[in-house]
Protein backbone atom coordinates (compact mmCIF):
# COMPACT_ATOMS: atom_id res chain seq x y z
CA UNK A 1 0.00 0.00 0.00
CA UNK A 2 0.89 3.59 -0.48
CA UNK A 3 0.48 6.84 0.91
CA UNK A 4 1.63 8.45 -2.37
CA UNK A 5 -0.52 11.47 -3.28
CA UNK A 6 -2.29 10.60 -7.09
CA UNK A 7 -4.25 13.52 -8.07
CA UNK A 8 -2.48 16.47 -9.45
CA UNK A 9 -2.82 20.09 -7.35
CA UNK A 10 -4.27 23.08 -9.01
CA UNK A 11 -2.17 25.60 -10.25
CA UNK A 12 -1.06 28.90 -7.96
CA UNK A 13 -3.63 31.39 -7.60
CA UNK A 14 -6.40 28.85 -7.23
CA UNK A 15 -7.65 26.75 -4.02
CA UNK A 16 -6.03 23.53 -3.62
CA UNK A 17 -8.40 20.84 -4.81
CA UNK A 18 -9.87 19.09 -2.09
CA UNK A 19 -10.29 15.32 -2.41
CA UNK A 20 -12.05 12.62 0.23
CA UNK A 21 -9.28 12.11 2.46
CA UNK A 22 -8.55 7.89 1.67
CA UNK A 23 -7.91 5.52 4.87
CA UNK A 24 -4.35 4.42 3.42
CA UNK A 25 -3.43 7.92 3.43
CA UNK A 26 -0.85 8.77 6.29
CA UNK A 27 0.69 5.02 6.07
CA UNK A 28 4.25 4.77 6.96
CA UNK A 29 5.61 1.90 7.17
CA UNK A 30 4.67 0.03 4.54
CA UNK A 31 7.06 0.62 2.16
CA UNK A 32 10.12 1.96 4.30
CA UNK A 33 11.14 1.41 7.96
CA UNK A 34 11.77 3.99 11.21
CA UNK A 35 14.97 5.31 12.58
CA UNK A 36 16.20 4.14 16.02
CA UNK A 37 19.48 5.97 16.67
CA UNK A 38 19.91 3.67 19.94
CA UNK A 39 19.29 -0.24 20.52
CA UNK A 40 16.26 -1.79 22.43
CA UNK A 41 18.74 -1.85 25.71
CA UNK A 42 18.91 1.61 25.83
CA UNK A 43 15.05 1.93 25.43
CA UNK A 44 14.29 -0.80 28.34
CA UNK A 45 16.57 1.62 30.09
CA UNK A 46 14.36 4.62 29.70
CA UNK A 47 10.84 2.24 30.52
CA UNK A 48 12.19 0.95 33.19
CA UNK A 49 14.07 4.04 35.09
CA UNK A 50 10.15 5.77 34.33
CA UNK A 51 8.64 2.38 36.38
CA UNK A 52 10.91 2.95 39.32
CA UNK A 53 10.44 6.69 39.41
CA UNK A 54 7.00 6.17 40.03
CA UNK A 55 7.13 3.34 42.88
CA UNK A 56 10.25 5.38 45.07
CA UNK A 57 9.09 8.97 44.57
CA UNK A 58 5.42 8.56 43.27
CA UNK A 59 3.52 11.63 41.46
CA UNK A 60 1.58 13.94 43.06
CA UNK A 61 -2.16 14.10 42.80
CA UNK A 62 -4.21 16.72 45.10
CA UNK A 63 -5.99 15.20 48.20
CA UNK A 64 -9.51 14.73 47.85
CA UNK A 65 -9.89 14.41 44.08
CA UNK A 66 -11.52 11.99 42.23
CA UNK A 67 -8.48 10.00 41.18
CA UNK A 68 -7.27 9.22 44.39
CA UNK A 69 -10.24 6.39 44.95
CA UNK A 70 -9.57 5.10 41.71
CA UNK A 71 -6.03 4.34 42.11
CA UNK A 72 -6.25 2.94 45.19
CA UNK A 73 -8.80 0.40 43.79
CA UNK A 74 -6.17 -0.24 41.06
CA UNK A 75 -3.08 -1.09 43.74
CA UNK A 76 -2.26 2.15 44.05
CA UNK A 77 -0.04 3.49 47.45
CA UNK A 78 -1.63 6.90 48.32
CA UNK A 79 -0.90 8.90 51.17
CA UNK A 80 -2.38 11.99 53.03
CA UNK A 81 -0.49 14.38 50.94
CA UNK A 82 -1.81 13.06 47.71
CA UNK A 83 1.56 11.43 46.87
CA UNK A 84 0.75 8.31 44.99
CA UNK A 85 3.17 5.32 44.72
CA UNK A 86 2.78 3.28 41.61
CA UNK A 87 3.95 0.19 42.17
CA UNK A 88 6.21 -1.42 39.03
CA UNK A 89 3.72 -4.60 38.14
CA UNK A 90 0.35 -1.71 38.27
CA UNK A 91 2.53 0.32 35.79
CA UNK A 92 3.14 -3.04 33.62
CA UNK A 93 0.02 -4.05 33.71
CA UNK A 94 -1.33 -0.77 32.50
CA UNK A 95 1.03 -0.12 29.86
CA UNK A 96 -0.20 -3.96 28.68
CA UNK A 97 -4.13 -3.44 28.94
CA UNK A 98 -3.73 0.25 27.43
CA UNK A 99 -5.41 0.42 23.84
CA UNK A 100 -2.52 0.56 21.51
CA UNK A 101 -4.89 1.90 18.22
CA UNK A 102 -7.88 3.50 17.94
CA UNK A 103 -9.90 5.37 15.47
CA UNK A 104 -11.33 9.17 15.37
CA UNK A 105 -14.11 9.57 13.11
CA UNK A 106 -15.03 12.81 11.08
CA UNK A 107 -18.21 14.78 12.05
CA UNK A 108 -20.60 13.18 9.72
CA UNK A 109 -18.88 9.35 10.85
CA UNK A 110 -18.16 8.67 7.53
CA UNK A 111 -14.25 8.09 7.10
CA UNK A 112 -11.81 7.85 10.41
CA UNK A 113 -7.93 8.59 10.83
CA UNK A 114 -6.09 5.57 12.30
CA UNK A 115 -4.41 6.69 15.73
CA UNK A 116 -1.45 3.51 15.55
CA UNK A 117 1.95 3.31 15.03
CA UNK A 118 1.40 2.66 11.18
CA UNK A 119 0.59 5.77 9.97
CA UNK A 120 1.03 10.44 10.81
CA UNK A 121 -1.36 12.65 10.62
CA UNK A 122 -0.98 16.43 10.23
CA UNK A 123 -2.85 18.94 12.86
CA UNK A 124 -2.51 22.28 13.03
CA UNK A 125 -1.85 23.97 16.61
CA UNK A 126 -1.71 24.28 18.83
CA UNK A 127 -3.65 27.23 21.64
CA UNK A 128 -2.08 30.10 20.24
CA UNK A 129 -2.74 33.07 22.10
CA UNK A 130 -1.58 35.25 18.84
CA UNK A 131 -2.41 35.35 15.17
CA UNK A 132 -0.60 37.23 12.34
CA UNK A 133 -2.97 39.91 11.23
CA UNK A 134 -4.01 39.28 7.47
CA UNK A 135 -3.97 42.66 6.63
CA UNK A 136 -1.12 43.85 8.41
CA UNK A 137 0.86 41.17 9.04
CA UNK A 138 1.77 42.32 12.24
CA UNK A 139 0.90 39.50 15.54
CA UNK A 140 -2.13 40.24 17.63
CA UNK A 141 -4.13 38.69 20.25
CA UNK A 142 -6.16 36.05 18.63
CA UNK A 143 -9.88 36.07 18.92
CA UNK A 144 -12.67 33.63 17.64
CA UNK A 145 -13.32 34.70 13.80
CA UNK A 146 -8.98 33.73 13.72
CA UNK A 147 -10.15 30.15 14.99
CA UNK A 148 -12.44 30.06 12.73
CA UNK A 149 -10.66 30.67 9.51
CA UNK A 150 -7.94 28.96 10.48
CA UNK A 151 -10.25 25.84 11.14
CA UNK A 152 -12.02 27.00 7.42
CA UNK A 153 -8.32 27.00 5.88
CA UNK A 154 -7.44 23.67 7.52
CA UNK A 155 -10.62 21.98 6.23
CA UNK A 156 -9.35 23.03 3.00
CA UNK A 157 -6.00 21.82 2.77
CA UNK A 158 -5.46 18.22 1.51
CA UNK A 159 -2.30 16.93 3.45
CA UNK A 160 -4.34 18.29 6.46
CA UNK A 161 -6.26 15.51 8.48
CA UNK A 162 -7.51 16.71 11.14
CA UNK A 163 -8.30 20.27 13.34
CA UNK A 164 -6.82 21.17 16.71
CA UNK A 165 -7.51 24.49 18.70
CA UNK A 166 -4.80 26.33 16.63
CA UNK A 167 -5.44 29.37 18.61
CA UNK A 168 -7.29 30.29 21.68
CA UNK A 169 -10.29 33.27 21.98
CA UNK A 170 -8.28 35.58 24.44
CA UNK A 171 -11.09 37.77 24.61
CA UNK A 172 -13.12 35.10 26.57
CA UNK A 173 -9.70 33.19 28.32
CA UNK A 174 -12.65 31.46 30.06
CA UNK A 175 -14.64 28.09 30.81
CA UNK A 176 -17.48 29.99 28.08
CA UNK A 177 -14.08 30.42 25.85
CA UNK A 178 -13.41 26.49 25.90
CA UNK A 179 -16.58 25.51 24.74
CA UNK A 180 -17.19 28.03 22.14
CA UNK A 181 -13.78 26.57 20.43
CA UNK A 182 -15.21 23.13 20.38
CA UNK A 183 -18.25 24.28 18.72
CA UNK A 184 -16.21 26.87 16.11
CA UNK A 185 -14.06 24.09 15.27
CA UNK A 186 -17.21 21.58 14.76
CA UNK A 187 -18.91 24.25 12.32
CA UNK A 188 -15.99 25.16 10.06
CA UNK A 189 -15.02 21.74 9.54
CA UNK A 190 -15.65 17.91 8.82
CA UNK A 191 -12.55 16.53 9.79
CA UNK A 192 -12.12 14.92 13.34
CA UNK A 193 -10.71 17.36 15.90
CA UNK A 194 -8.38 17.27 18.77
CA UNK A 195 -9.78 19.19 21.89
CA UNK A 196 -8.03 20.65 25.30
CA UNK A 197 -8.90 22.75 27.93
CA UNK A 198 -8.40 23.49 31.63
CA UNK A 199 -11.95 23.26 33.02
CA UNK A 200 -13.63 19.61 33.61
CA UNK A 201 -17.10 21.34 33.22
CA UNK A 202 -16.10 22.48 29.77
CA UNK A 203 -15.11 19.01 28.45
CA UNK A 204 -18.27 17.41 30.07
CA UNK A 205 -20.31 20.01 28.00
CA UNK A 206 -17.95 19.29 24.99
CA UNK A 207 -18.89 15.34 25.50
CA UNK A 208 -22.92 16.00 25.26
CA UNK A 209 -21.89 18.57 22.27
CA UNK A 210 -20.39 15.65 20.01
CA UNK A 211 -22.27 12.97 21.75
CA UNK A 212 -25.57 15.49 20.01
CA UNK A 213 -23.41 15.91 16.87
CA UNK A 214 -22.93 11.93 16.41
CA UNK A 215 -26.20 10.63 17.44
CA UNK A 216 -26.06 9.92 20.93
CA UNK A 217 -23.69 9.23 23.41
CA UNK A 218 -23.35 5.15 22.78
CA UNK A 219 -22.70 6.98 18.69
CA UNK A 220 -19.80 8.74 20.44
CA UNK A 221 -18.73 5.88 22.15
CA UNK A 222 -18.41 3.62 19.23
CA UNK A 223 -17.04 6.59 16.37
CA UNK A 224 -15.42 8.78 18.56
CA UNK A 225 -15.23 12.46 17.11
CA UNK A 226 -12.49 13.92 18.93
CA UNK A 227 -9.12 12.86 20.90
CA UNK A 228 -8.87 14.76 24.19
CA UNK A 229 -5.72 16.08 25.39
CA UNK A 230 -4.52 16.99 28.94
CA UNK A 231 -2.09 18.34 30.04
CA UNK A 232 -0.66 17.82 33.68
CA UNK A 233 2.65 19.00 34.88
CA UNK A 234 5.47 17.05 35.25
CA UNK A 235 4.48 14.39 37.60
CA UNK A 236 1.67 16.41 39.45
CA UNK A 237 -1.99 15.90 38.66
CA UNK A 238 -4.30 18.70 39.36
CA UNK A 239 -8.39 17.83 39.78
CA UNK A 240 -8.77 20.08 36.62
CA UNK A 241 -6.54 16.97 34.57
CA UNK A 242 -7.49 13.88 36.52
CA UNK A 243 -11.14 14.61 36.21
CA UNK A 244 -10.94 14.72 32.42
CA UNK A 245 -8.77 11.84 32.16
CA UNK A 246 -11.67 9.98 34.36
CA UNK A 247 -14.59 12.01 32.10
CA UNK A 248 -13.20 11.06 28.77
CA UNK A 249 -12.50 7.42 29.77
CA UNK A 250 -15.70 6.83 30.56
CA UNK A 251 -17.38 8.52 27.77
CA UNK A 252 -14.94 6.65 25.18
CA UNK A 253 -13.43 9.81 23.94
CA UNK A 254 -9.70 8.55 23.47
CA UNK A 255 -6.66 10.15 25.55
CA UNK A 256 -3.49 11.84 25.03
CA UNK A 257 -2.10 12.98 28.46
CA UNK A 258 1.55 14.46 28.37
CA UNK A 259 3.58 17.13 30.19
CA UNK A 260 5.65 20.43 28.66
CA UNK A 261 8.77 19.93 30.73
CA UNK A 262 11.62 22.12 30.72
CA UNK A 263 14.49 20.48 31.26
CA UNK A 264 16.78 22.52 33.47
CA UNK A 265 13.56 24.01 35.21
CA UNK A 266 11.04 21.86 35.86
CA UNK A 267 12.78 18.82 35.41
CA UNK A 268 16.56 17.76 35.21
CA UNK A 269 18.30 19.09 32.54
CA UNK A 270 20.09 16.07 30.69
CA UNK A 271 17.95 14.93 28.02
CA UNK A 272 17.89 11.25 29.45
CA UNK A 273 16.76 12.48 32.94
CA UNK A 274 13.82 14.58 31.14
CA UNK A 275 12.66 11.68 29.21
CA UNK A 276 12.35 9.52 32.03
CA UNK A 277 9.88 11.93 34.49
CA UNK A 278 8.35 12.30 31.10
CA UNK A 279 7.64 9.36 30.19
CA UNK A 280 6.82 8.57 34.03
CA UNK A 281 4.18 11.27 33.57
CA UNK A 282 2.55 9.66 30.68
CA UNK A 283 2.42 6.36 32.67
CA UNK A 284 0.62 7.68 35.48
CA UNK A 285 -2.00 9.18 33.32
CA UNK A 286 -2.03 5.67 31.67
CA UNK A 287 -2.25 3.93 35.15
CA UNK A 288 -5.52 6.27 36.08
CA UNK A 289 -7.12 5.20 32.98
CA UNK A 290 -7.01 2.10 32.94
CA UNK A 291 -7.77 2.24 36.58
CA UNK A 292 -10.98 3.53 35.39
CA UNK A 293 -11.68 1.46 32.28
CA UNK A 294 -9.22 -1.12 31.31
CA UNK A 295 -8.44 -0.90 27.46
CA UNK A 296 -9.30 2.55 27.46
CA UNK A 297 -6.98 4.85 24.93
CA UNK A 298 -5.24 6.47 26.84
CA UNK A 299 -1.55 7.45 25.91
CA UNK A 300 1.24 9.20 27.04
CA UNK A 301 2.64 12.16 24.77
CA UNK A 302 4.61 14.22 26.73
CA UNK A 303 6.73 16.71 24.62
CA UNK A 304 10.52 16.74 25.72
CA UNK A 305 11.89 20.61 25.95
CA UNK A 306 14.68 22.46 27.07
CA UNK A 307 16.02 26.22 28.74
CA UNK A 308 18.49 27.08 26.53
CA UNK A 309 21.01 27.89 29.18
CA UNK A 310 22.10 31.23 27.03
CA UNK A 311 18.87 33.15 27.13
CA UNK A 312 16.19 31.01 29.21
CA UNK A 313 13.68 30.01 26.37
CA UNK A 314 13.18 26.61 25.14
CA UNK A 315 15.59 25.64 23.08
CA UNK A 316 17.89 24.07 21.53
CA UNK A 317 16.91 22.51 18.18
CA UNK A 318 19.38 19.53 18.63
CA UNK A 319 18.26 18.59 22.58
CA UNK A 320 14.49 18.99 21.18
CA UNK A 321 15.09 17.01 18.30
CA UNK A 322 16.87 14.26 19.95
CA UNK A 323 14.56 13.59 22.41
CA UNK A 324 11.44 13.63 20.52
CA UNK A 325 13.08 10.53 18.19
CA UNK A 326 14.05 8.77 21.42
CA UNK A 327 10.35 9.04 22.72
CA UNK A 328 9.01 7.86 19.47
CA UNK A 329 11.14 5.00 19.58
CA UNK A 330 10.30 4.67 23.17
CA UNK A 331 6.67 4.23 22.70
CA UNK A 332 7.47 2.10 19.08
CA UNK A 333 9.05 -0.29 22.08
CA UNK A 334 6.19 -0.43 24.05
CA UNK A 335 3.91 -0.47 21.03
CA UNK A 336 2.49 2.63 21.46
CA UNK A 337 1.44 5.99 18.96
CA UNK A 338 3.87 8.99 19.77
CA UNK A 339 1.68 12.14 19.34
CA UNK A 340 4.66 14.65 19.32
CA UNK A 341 4.51 18.62 18.54
CA UNK A 342 8.35 19.27 18.31
CA UNK A 343 8.37 19.25 14.71
CA UNK A 344 6.64 21.62 12.31
CA UNK A 345 7.16 23.95 14.66
CA UNK A 346 9.19 27.18 14.18
CA UNK A 347 10.43 29.16 17.32
CA UNK A 348 11.07 32.03 15.04
CA UNK A 349 9.13 35.01 15.55
CA UNK A 350 7.54 35.50 12.25
CA UNK A 351 7.42 33.51 9.05
CA UNK A 352 10.50 34.39 7.56
CA UNK A 353 13.81 31.84 6.27
CA UNK A 354 14.41 30.77 10.03
CA UNK A 355 11.07 29.58 10.20
CA UNK A 356 11.00 28.00 6.65
CA UNK A 357 14.32 26.48 7.60
CA UNK A 358 13.32 24.82 11.05
CA UNK A 359 9.85 23.64 9.78
CA UNK A 360 11.03 22.10 7.23
CA UNK A 361 14.40 20.35 8.48
CA UNK A 362 11.71 19.65 11.84
CA UNK A 363 9.32 18.10 9.31
CA UNK A 364 11.85 16.05 7.03
CA UNK A 365 12.80 14.68 10.40
CA UNK A 366 9.34 12.58 10.90
CA UNK A 367 10.32 10.23 7.79
CA UNK A 368 12.42 8.83 10.25
CA UNK A 369 10.67 9.08 13.30
CA UNK A 370 7.37 8.42 12.57
CA UNK A 371 5.11 10.39 15.17
CA UNK A 372 1.19 9.15 15.08
CA UNK A 373 0.63 13.05 14.70
CA UNK A 374 2.22 16.12 13.99
CA UNK A 375 -0.33 18.45 15.87
CA UNK A 376 1.31 22.23 16.01
CA UNK A 377 2.05 22.76 12.28
CA UNK A 378 1.53 26.80 11.67
CA UNK A 379 2.62 27.47 15.36
CA UNK A 380 5.48 30.20 15.43
CA UNK A 381 7.21 32.67 18.25
CA UNK A 382 7.91 29.61 20.87
CA UNK A 383 4.16 29.11 20.06
CA UNK A 384 2.92 32.05 21.19
CA UNK A 385 1.65 33.41 17.68
CA UNK A 386 -0.46 31.57 14.94
CA UNK A 387 0.73 31.70 11.34
CA UNK A 388 -1.10 30.66 8.55
CA UNK A 389 1.37 30.63 5.63
CA UNK A 390 2.96 28.66 8.23
CA UNK A 391 0.44 25.90 8.21
CA UNK A 392 0.11 26.08 3.98
CA UNK A 393 4.06 25.15 4.02
CA UNK A 394 3.60 22.05 6.25
CA UNK A 395 0.53 21.06 4.01
CA UNK A 396 3.21 20.99 0.71
CA UNK A 397 6.00 19.00 3.05
CA UNK A 398 3.28 17.10 4.26
CA UNK A 399 3.28 15.55 1.17
CA UNK A 400 6.43 15.45 0.56
CA UNK A 401 6.51 13.15 3.77
CA UNK A 402 3.95 11.01 1.85
CA UNK A 403 5.41 10.73 -1.31
CA UNK A 404 8.71 9.36 0.28
CA UNK A 405 7.01 7.51 2.53
CA UNK A 406 5.40 5.59 -0.15
CA UNK A 407 9.27 3.57 -0.95
CA UNK A 408 10.41 2.83 -4.30
CA UNK A 409 8.30 -0.42 -6.14
CA UNK A 410 10.78 -2.93 -7.10
CA UNK A 411 9.50 -5.66 -9.60
CA UNK A 412 9.54 -6.99 -13.16
CA UNK A 413 8.15 -3.15 -14.49
CA UNK A 414 9.75 -0.85 -12.52
CA UNK A 415 13.53 -2.88 -12.96
CA UNK A 416 12.90 -2.45 -16.63
CA UNK A 417 15.44 -4.67 -17.77
CA UNK A 418 14.07 -6.27 -20.79
CA UNK A 419 14.08 -2.71 -22.36
CA UNK A 420 17.66 -2.07 -20.99
CA UNK A 421 18.83 -4.45 -22.63
CA UNK A 422 16.80 -3.72 -25.97
CA UNK A 423 17.79 -0.42 -26.11
CA UNK A 424 21.29 -0.78 -25.23
CA UNK A 425 24.53 1.63 -23.91
CA UNK A 426 24.28 3.69 -26.83
CA UNK A 427 20.11 4.56 -26.73
CA UNK A 428 17.84 6.64 -24.92
CA UNK A 429 14.93 6.42 -23.28
CA UNK A 430 12.69 9.12 -24.14
CA UNK A 431 10.69 7.65 -27.39
CA UNK A 432 9.91 4.47 -24.76
CA UNK A 433 6.45 3.83 -23.93
CA UNK A 434 7.40 2.90 -20.59
CA UNK A 435 8.97 6.63 -20.03
CA UNK A 436 5.48 8.20 -20.42
CA UNK A 437 3.53 5.60 -18.00
CA UNK A 438 6.21 5.82 -15.59
CA UNK A 439 7.48 9.76 -15.17
CA UNK A 440 5.77 10.67 -12.26
CA UNK A 441 6.95 7.95 -9.92
CA UNK A 442 8.27 9.11 -6.41
CA UNK A 443 7.39 13.05 -7.83
CA UNK A 444 6.58 15.28 -5.17
CA UNK A 445 3.64 16.87 -6.64
CA UNK A 446 4.55 20.30 -4.86
CA UNK A 447 2.51 23.60 -4.91
CA UNK A 448 5.81 25.50 -3.83
CA UNK A 449 8.72 24.23 -5.09
CA UNK A 450 9.95 22.02 -7.64
CA UNK A 451 8.33 22.66 -11.27
CA UNK A 452 6.43 25.79 -9.43
CA UNK A 453 9.73 27.11 -8.26
CA UNK A 454 10.60 30.48 -10.19
CA UNK A 455 13.94 28.86 -12.51
CA UNK A 456 15.68 31.24 -14.91
CA UNK A 457 15.23 28.35 -17.87
CA UNK A 458 11.02 28.20 -16.57
CA UNK A 459 7.81 29.68 -16.95
CA UNK A 460 7.03 30.80 -13.59
CA UNK A 461 6.96 34.45 -12.70
CA UNK A 462 10.07 35.19 -10.32
CA UNK A 463 7.79 35.47 -7.00
CA UNK A 464 9.19 34.54 -3.43
CA UNK A 465 7.81 31.82 -1.41
CA UNK A 466 6.18 33.67 1.19
CA UNK A 467 4.64 35.82 -2.52
CA UNK A 468 3.87 32.53 -4.01
CA UNK A 469 1.79 30.78 -0.53
CA UNK A 470 0.40 34.43 -0.18
CA UNK A 471 -1.27 33.79 -3.82
CA UNK A 472 -2.81 30.13 -2.71
CA UNK A 473 -3.88 31.37 1.04
CA UNK A 474 -5.67 34.38 -0.28
CA UNK A 475 -7.65 32.10 -3.09
CA UNK A 476 -8.51 29.40 -0.75
CA UNK A 477 -9.99 32.09 1.80
CA UNK A 478 -12.17 33.20 -1.26
CA UNK A 479 -13.22 30.00 -2.37
CA UNK A 480 -13.58 27.48 -0.11
CA UNK A 481 -16.46 27.12 2.43
CA UNK A 482 -16.76 23.95 4.93
CA UNK A 483 -19.69 21.70 5.02
CA UNK A 484 -22.34 23.37 7.41
CA UNK A 485 -23.97 21.71 10.29
CA UNK A 486 -27.20 20.42 10.05
CA UNK A 487 -29.74 23.63 11.70
CA UNK A 488 -30.90 21.04 14.00
CA UNK A 489 -27.65 20.62 15.10
CA UNK A 490 -26.86 23.84 15.57
CA UNK A 491 -29.90 24.79 17.18
CA UNK A 492 -29.53 21.27 19.84
CA UNK A 493 -25.63 22.82 20.62
CA UNK A 494 -27.33 26.37 21.09
CA UNK A 495 -29.76 24.86 23.20
CA UNK A 496 -25.96 22.64 25.25
CA UNK A 497 -24.49 26.11 26.01
CA UNK A 498 -27.46 27.67 26.94
CA UNK A 499 -28.48 25.21 29.39
CA UNK A 500 -24.92 25.36 30.96
CA UNK A 501 -24.92 28.89 31.12
CA UNK A 502 -28.29 28.85 33.48
CA UNK A 503 -26.20 25.88 35.26
CA UNK A 504 -23.20 27.81 35.69
CA UNK A 505 -24.60 30.90 36.87
CA UNK A 506 -26.72 29.33 39.62
CA UNK A 507 -24.02 27.25 40.69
Amino acid sequence: MTARRSRRRSRRGQAPEVQPVPETDGRHNAATQPYGFFDDGIADNLIESAIELLADSGVGFTPGSKALEYLEKGGCDTSAEGIVRMPGDVVREALRTTAKSTKLWNRPGTKHIDLDCDHTWFIPGMTCIKVYDLETGEPRPSNADDLATITRVADGLPNIDAVCVACKNVERSDIHGEIEEFSIMATNTTKPLEYLCENPEALDVVIEMAAAIRGGREQLFEKPYFLQIVTPLPLNYHPAHSDQVISAVLAGVPVSVGTLPIGGASTPITTAACIVNSLATDFAGMVLAQCVRPGSFCIGSSDVCFMEPATGSIGNFAQTFLADMAMCQVRRKLGLPSFTGALGYSAARRFNQDAVAEISYSLVQAFYSRPATLDYLGSLDEGITYSLHALLLSDDLASLMRTMWGGIPVDEDSLAMDMAKRVGPLGDYLSERHTAANCRENLWESRYFGPNLPLSAGVMPDKRLIERIDEDLKALLETHQSEPLAAETVAQLDAIRARFLTDYKAG
